[in-house]
């Protein structure tokens, strides 16, 4: 038997906890990763706890194949699982991706609604039963963890969808999803699908459960624990829960939902819940797509409290007004008052409470930083320091690196921009005027490295912190023929964050161009859920 399967064999209130944070979340506009990026976030999955990550679709691109296959060689303690369609090539090469994992899975799907077999597969109900036992018997040739999804499960119909999952279980499959791919589902309703499944498939106690619940009603997370409390043993979310259209279940929701309401809820997870905010945020910084403010458990003001009755009640007693605590998410007190006259040794050590730990050179950079930022900020704090070390970390092995630069800004006019690069350690300088300072700063970039078939999609600037001397975090997106980049950069001075943010996204725009294996585009390749 698969590892999940045990697992919950031995503890029926066990939930396995799937993330696709890297295949389904990674389909969200935008969101692209590359291979570094993709390698950093399965190391902080397997860290969380998660217990399958979902690692990407090989069949996609070579591209993709090679990140599975990375991550299938990193990964220490979750299953590693790939993506196929129901088509030999797609499990082929989901088999051969996955085959340095310590625990591997293949995820094979088909269309399973009278609305996709008839306009998007151009197939009848007997060849869609036969292609589900063809591709699970096929997958099972590379790992006896299978499994089976019903794309568009949640509007297909009952006796066909009971047919297909007992096909499947009897292939082989060990897991069973039924996404609620175009989150069309009101909760009762799914939980009477995932019951009616238990009643009617005769071998459904040889598989566990799966849900995979989109938010296009915004009733993802809901519709998720309708499923668990109805017998599902098995949920597919994301971080920050992106993903294709309004995104995809929460981890974080799901996770923190699970914990909070143990009383309704008896289950259990392998989530280490003081990781969610780092996670939440490595995404964010990767993928360009802040968390809004008042989003659940990892926005801005989850913890946060304006109304003076609020307030007074916090004071007397948290419980009042906050049904969990900040520090069960990860976000921590300050313990060590960070400053201008703080040390090496009281930075590492932060550092490290913090979750990081850099290499000499990487820690005298940020130290460096660290230092002229205090100089300038009157109070430090976490969040300013997260955003430095981080902004300083994704940038220890770029091509090209902001040195200088010097603005020249206001009504009169022109506006400037004076800007010093290293590209391949040559020192390069552009003064260019603009309309404004930051068109300007850019100019000055495509002026140093030539860039004209990018398109500039998406400049966002937000405040880490409270003040008017907050650090601010710039994210920039480029597009060229196709190719998306999301590039972040973080600075006391908003226009130097935009340069280095800038800097950032041609950097991945580089190594993009120089890449010879593009995405297929086939428009199909996009996955179940």
């Amino acid at each position: 038997m698969t590892r999940a399967y045990d697992i919950v064999k031995k503890d029926p209130h066990r939930v396995i906890i799937f993330d696709t944070t890297l295949r389904d979340g990674e389909q969200s506009p935008g969101c692209a990763m590359n291979l570094e990026e993709k390698l950093k976030m399965a190391r902080l999955l397997d860290e969380l706890g998660v217990d399958v990550i979902e690692a990407g679709f090989p069949i996609a691109s070579p591209g993709d194949f090679e990140a599975v296959n990375e991550i299938a060689r990193i990964v220490k303690n979750a299953t590693v699982c790939g993506l196929a369609r129901a088509k030999p090539g797609d499990i082929e090469a989901a088999g051969e991706s996955i085959k340095p994992a310590a625990s591997k899975r293949i995820h094979t799907f088909i269309s399973t609604s009278p609305l996709h077999m008839k306009h998007k597969l151009k197939m009848g109900p007997n060849a869609v039963i036969e292609a589900v036992h063809e591709s699970v018997t096929l997958a099972r040739k590379y790992t006896d963890d299978v499994e089976w999804s019903a794309e568009d499960g949640s509007r297909t119909e009952d006796d066909f969808l009971c047919q297909c999952v007992e096909t499947a279980i009897n292939a082989g499959a060990r897991t069973i999803n039924i996404p609620d791919t175009v989150g069309y589902a009101i909760p009762h309703e799914f939980a009477a699908r995932i019951q009616m499944l238990f009643n009617r498939v005769p071998n459904i106690d040889k598989a566990i459960i799966s849900v995979h619940c989109h938010n296009d009603l915004g009733l993802a997370v809901a519709n998720s624990l309708a499923g668990v409390n109805a017998g599902a043993r098995q949920i597919e979310c994301t971080i920050n829960g992106i993903g294709e259209r309004a995104g995809n279940a929460a981890l974080e929701e799901i996770v923190m939902a699970l914990r909070t309401r143990h009383d309704l809820m008896p289950f259990r997870n392998n989530i280490e819940t003081t990781k969610i905010m780092k996670a939440s945020r490595t995404l964010s910084n990767i993928t360009g797509f802040g968390v809004q403010p008042n989003k659940a458990i990892v926005g801005a003001n989850a913890f946060a409290h304006a109304s003076g009755i609020h307030q007074d009640g916090m004071l007397k007693n948290a419980n009042t007004y906050e049904i969990m605590t900040p520090e069960s998410v990860g976000l921590t007190e300050s313990k060590l008052v960070m400053s201008k006259h703080s040390g090496r040794h009281a930075f590492r050590k932060k550092l490290e409470e913090l979750g990081f730990e850099l290499g000499d050179n990487a820690l005298n950079d940020a130290f460096a930083r660290f230092k002229n930022l205090a100089d300038r900020k009157r109070e430090i704090f976490e969040d300013d320091l997260i955003a430095l070390v981080e902004d300083e970390v994704i940038r220890e092995n770029e091509t090209i690196r902001f040195v200088s630069l010097q603005v020249v800004a206001g009504t009169t006019g022109p506006q400037t921009a004076d800007l010093v690069v290293t590209v391949n350690g040559e020192q390069k300088q552009a003064k260019v005027e603009g309309n404004g300072p930051v068109d300007a700063i850019f100019k000055a970039i495509r002026a140093i490295v030539p860039h004209e078939g990018a398109r500039l999609k998406l400049y966002q600037v937000h405040a880490v912190t409270g003040g008017t001397d907050a650090q601010a975090e710039v994210s920039v997106r480029l597009e060229e023929n196709a190719k998306t980049v999301n590039g972040q950069g973080a600075d006391a001075d908003t226009l130097v964050a935009s340069a280095r943010a800038y800097i950032h996204a041609l950097n991945k725009l580089m190594v993009k161009r120089s890449s010879v294996n593009p995405q297929t585009g086939e428009t199909d390749a996009a996955a179940s859920g």
